[in-house]
């Protein structure tokens, strides 16, 4: 037996979410994902496995807050920098992309090497779109990140305004991708980065995004009005995430993940069902 508490049990600093398991949890339910996707256990494996999550699932429901409680902090109190990575990934314990907490993440490690935010990733079966392919609204979600990312390092970070994808060619399963992103200018409270992505030195897609620039206390005010509860108001953002509605540039949509609109064939390119362009390239914009 240990004489201290374990690694996933220590409460961080700025971190409520942290420790008691919660991380270790979503790292369980993952390899659950995976296995749902990739498992040929015969039906009554599978009907056992589903009785069992079930009462898992109705467990942990009775620890969810009620709307009219206080809302679930979902947020670090300590504001993003540039001074690593971790900060990233840190703040946003929840979000869809990168979130430590949340099951659905995509597996994507974030480094800084100022200018440019590097990702790293090798995507499985659960992200798969056309046989042997990464989904395009995946890639979309990790670009959303990844310039994101880079704006971070170029100390000018908030909501997406618009996200523009170009599919060179299929990105590929179970290989490992190098994301690349870096600001390409900043012009007031507007952001302007682009980002690729390689695989084996060959560039498969490009992106380039339109951001807007919050104010700390802005986002904390985000946070302190939304966090944790599911329904919002449309004021408190645009077509999905954390995007700032309201006056001045706010932005629609975007926000901590991507909001990916729809996917359309340009150059005459016709798209594949994972969204990859199989001639020209394939634009998919967010927000807006």
């Amino acid at each position: 037996m240990s004489d201290g508490p374990s690694e996933g049990s220590v409460q961080h600093p700025g971190r409520p979410w942290s420790g008691g398991g919660r991380e270790a949890l979503a790292d369980e339910v993952r390899r659950l994902i995976a296995a749902t996707v990739t498992s040929t256990a015969p039906p009554d494996a599978l009907a056992a496995a589903a009785a069992t999550l079930r009462s898992v699932a109705e467990d942990l429901e009775r620890s969810v807050p009620t709307e009219d409680g206080d809302p679930t902090g979902r947020f670090a109190k300590e504001g993003l920098t540039a001074d690593g990575a971790g900060g990233l990934a840190g703040a946003m314990p929840f979000d869809v992309v990168i979130g430590t907490c949340n099951p659905v993440a995509l597996p994507i490690a974030i480094e800084f090497e100022p200018p440019v935010a590097i990702g790293h990733a090798v995507f499985t079966a659960p992200y798969e779109g056309a046989p042997g392919c990464v989904h395009g609204a995946v890639l979309a979600g990790a670009f959303d990140i990844i310039l994101t990312a880079a704006n971070v390092i170029g100390g000018s970070a908030g909501p997406t305004r618009t996200l523009t994808i170009r599919y060179r060619r299929p990105t590929l399963i179970d290989h490992p991708s190098r994301f690349e992103a870096w600001v390409t200018s900043i012009d007031g409270r507007n952001i302007r980065s682009t980002g690729r992505l390689l695989q084996d030195g060959v560039v498969t897609v490009e992106a380039d995004g339109e951001f807007v620039a919050l104010d700390r206390p802005l986002i904390d005010s985000m946070h302190r009005r939304g966090g944790g509860r599911a329904g919002r108001s449309g004021g408190d953002g645009g077509d999905g995430g954390d995007g700032a509605g309201g006056g001045g540039d706010g932005a629609g949509g975007g926000g901590d993940g991507a909001d990916v609109g729809a996917g359309r064939a340009g150059g005459g390119g016709s798209t594949t069902d994972s969204g990859q362009a199989a001639g020209g390239g394939a634009r998919s914009v967010a927000g807006g």
